[in-house]
């Protein structure tokens, strides 16, 4: 089983010096490592060639973001299996190993996400994927170890293997023929949640997404947008109402757009108790490009012959700031 490990990099010389070591030192065995640079004006790929040679190096002509970017680059890469590896990403040894054997015992697996932890506080679940990702009625994402903004101390619960309905995007494995099969990630998204539609996408083709927690890696998050960018704001708030429009099984549709819009502009309220108006602003600008691209949407819907059915008896909004339950398990 051939694995390549594709590292996306925009002008991230510093990252590459902090963790592509770690990648090098627990990865060669298993894999190849790529760096695919999205056009970068820093001396990142310089770099690269000097210090570390065994690494292939893919130039993309332009920053498409992290779906075009990597659709671009992974055109150029013969292997059975594809990990996304984002650049602030340290991992550990032999992390490859319990992904691979998943792969090869199970053919229906076609995505898989390792346990992903802080690397600013090593006992804590990081904020992107956590130990997997789910997607509550009204399509906003939340994780095994991670609710909105509170993280779970990692203590073991979350050692298993799991069937998840997403994976991130900051480590995830994906079947090259799957991939391709799939057409990619969607570039419309340009970057934030486009992974939760891809595995979406995979699930509406009767594949699995599945979380191997013997398998840790340690994600910094926020090196390219940090969670107080309104950008952030603005791409998580559009894209996840995009992923409504193009996925969401018929019965449901309407009921979730509808009540999405009433939602999403109680979080641009609170934004604006909270005196972040900068953010209330990126709410209002999300729901006008969702607006601008509804229809073409729609049309990518029609393509879809299945729409996976989801958690459709959880509201994650109302369990978490009305009941007040902040961990996983908790969840009814």
């Amino acid at each position: 089983m051939k694995i390549a490990i594709v590292i996306l990099n925009w002008n991230g010389q510093k990252l590459l010096e902090q963790f592509l070591p770690s990648v090098i030192n627990f990865s060669s065995k298993e894999a190849d490592i790529y760096v695919a640079d999205n056009a970068s004006t820093d001396s990142s790929i310089t770099y690269v060639k000097e210090f570390f040679p065994s690494v292939k190096i893919i130039e993309n002509t332009e920053n498409g973001g992290y779906a075009k970017g990597y659709n671009d680059a992974l055109q150029a890469i013969d292997a059975d299996i594809y990990c996304l590896l984002n650049s602030d990403v340290e991992v550990t040894e032999n992390w490859l190993v319990p992904i691979k054997t998943v792969f090869k015992n199970e053919e229906n697996t076609a995505i898989i996400q390792p346990k992903l932890l802080s690397f600013k506080d090593k006992t804590k679940f990081e904020y992107a994927g956590a130990a997997g990702g789910f997607v509550d009625l009204y399509g906003y994402p939340y994780c095994r170890g991670r609710l909105f903004n509170n993280l779970e101390t990692d203590n073991g619960q979350y050692n298993d293997e799991a069937t998840i309905f997403w994976a991130s995007g900051a480590c995830l494995c994906i079947r090259s023929k799957v991939y391709h099969q799939l057409g990619g990630l969607d570039e419309d998204y340009f970057a934030h949640q486009e992974e939760i539609d891809l595995c979406w996408r995979a699930q509406n083709k009767g594949y699995k997404i599945k979380y191997v927690g013997a398998s840790t890696v340690y994600h910094v998050g926020g090196a390219t947008l940090e969670e107080t960018n309104p950008q952030k704001t603005y791409l998580n708030f559009r894209n996840s109402l995009l992923n409504v429009v193009k996925n969401v099984p018929k019965r449901w549709f309407l009921f979730v757009i509808f009540s999405r819009l009433i939602l999403d502009g109680i979080a641009g309220l609170k934004f604006l108790l909270e005196l972040k108006p900068i953010h209330t602003w990126a709410i209002v600008k999300a729901h006008f490009s969702f607006y601008k691209n509804f229809f073409k949407f729609l049309k990518k819907r029609k393509i879809l012959q299945k729409k996976q059915d989801y958690n459709l008896h959880t509201s994650i909004v109302w369990q978490y700031f009305a009941l007040g339950r902040k961990k996983f398990e908790e969840l009814k």
